[in-house]
């Protein structure tokens, strides 16, 4: 057995997702996210970027209850969730976009974003996609999101992350960032949670 299958395996997060039947241990991380942060009430419309194989929208579910909705976009598909419509595809992607407006039916309340790119190995280049990704999901959120919705984005740690902060402070406040406690110790991601989306940063103002 491999030394990371090993430290995978005995992972507490690991052990607990499987448990309770979770996809993924980073369940964990958005319920710690809102444990916090309070981000996502029962009703809402929340959108899930990049959410293949499926744990955040697991838990998005239970956080909306049978009034809400989850809409989940990743490039890969997803296995049905009961209470989650899917679009696969890219979420710059105009068609994609699109299709998640008219499955929404209105500005939703909340956007969410687990994305991450591909990772090379290559931490200044893995940091770069990672940012660009993030820009994305920020303008896709713009796009989508209520006066005053929510938006949580991950981001991979490095030089081009404050000015990343700052982009998201002139469309939303208050802005933080945060490390949940269910991330690795070796991994160098966070998360920025924003609340409260300025109206004049919606397109079309």
């Amino acid at each position: 057995m491999s030394h990371w299958r090993k430290q995978q395996q005995q992972d507490r997060y690991f052990q607990q997702a499987k448990q309770e039947g979770y996809r993924a241990r980073s369940a964990y991380k958005l319920l710690q996210i809102q444990e916090k942060f309070h981000l996502i009430r029962k009703g809402d419309l929340v959108v899930d970027l990049g959410a293949a194989p499926g744990s955040w929208s697991q838990v998005l579910v239970k956080l909306v209850g049978d009034r809400g909705r989850v809409i989940a976009v990743d490039l890969q598909p997803i296995e049905p969730i009961p209470g989650v419509e899917t679009v696969e595809g890219d979420m710059t992607d105009p068609e994609v976009q699109l299709r998640i407006k008219e499955l929404a039916g209105r500005k939703v309340n909340v956007v969410v974003s687990d994305a991450a790119p591909s990772t090379t190995g290559v931490k200044l280049r893995d940091h770069v996609l990672s940012i660009e990704l993030a820009r994305s999901a920020l303008n896709t959120a713009k796009e989508l999101l209520v006066p005053k919705g929510n938006l949580v984005l991950k981001v991979f740690q490095g030089e081009d992350l404050p000015a990343l902060i700052r982009d998201v402070k002139l469309a939303f406040h208050p802005v933080k960032v945060f490390t949940p406690a269910a991330t690795r110790n070796e991994s160098w991601e966070s998360f920025i949670v924003a609340r409260g989306l300025k109206a004049t940063s919606r397109p079309g103002n």
